[in-house]
């Protein structure tokens, strides 16, 4: 039996470097940036006994983009073991999902996507509270 799927929508606004996640709220773009929005759907697809697989969609509602870098942090000390569609890093909580290169370019209204399979410690696996998209 497997438990029910938690499912987290969030939507980030960002302006060259820097990104704000945004709750409802909206940041003012400066003319001279490429505006970056974007919606990022991480989906737990699978868990069992000291594992779980995840699908991350990150659907692009601003300016095309040509290279990406989605970021995140995990709470509960879960880690990334294999990933595909994606070159995946981590460095103790924080993860950095980079585009595989034949999904670099996102248009508007457009989506890219990548799964991972990780490691959790059975009894805490919260989806991330926030993202980064690069940024």
């Amino acid at each position: 039996m497997h438990p029910t799927t938690p499912r987290r929508r969030i939507a980030l606004l960002a302006a060259a470097s820097a990104v704000t996640l945004s709750a409802g709220a909206l940041t003012t773009m400066t003319a001279a940036a490429a505006a970056v929005a974007c919606r990022v759907d991480y989906r737990i697809t699978n868990q069992w006994s000291g594992g779980f697989g995840a699908d991350v969609t990150v659907t692009n509602l601003g300016d095309p983009v040509d290279g990406w870098t989605l970021g995140w942090s995990f709470a509960a000390g879960q880690q990334v073991v294999q990933a595909w569609n994606a070159t995946v890093s981590q460095s103790g909580a924080q993860v950095s999902a980079r585009d595989a290169g034949y999904n670099a370019a996102i248009g508007t209204g457009g989506t890219a996507n990548f799964g991972f399979n990780g490691s959790w410690n059975n009894a805490s696996n919260p989806v991330p509270a926030a993202f980064t998209l690069n940024g």
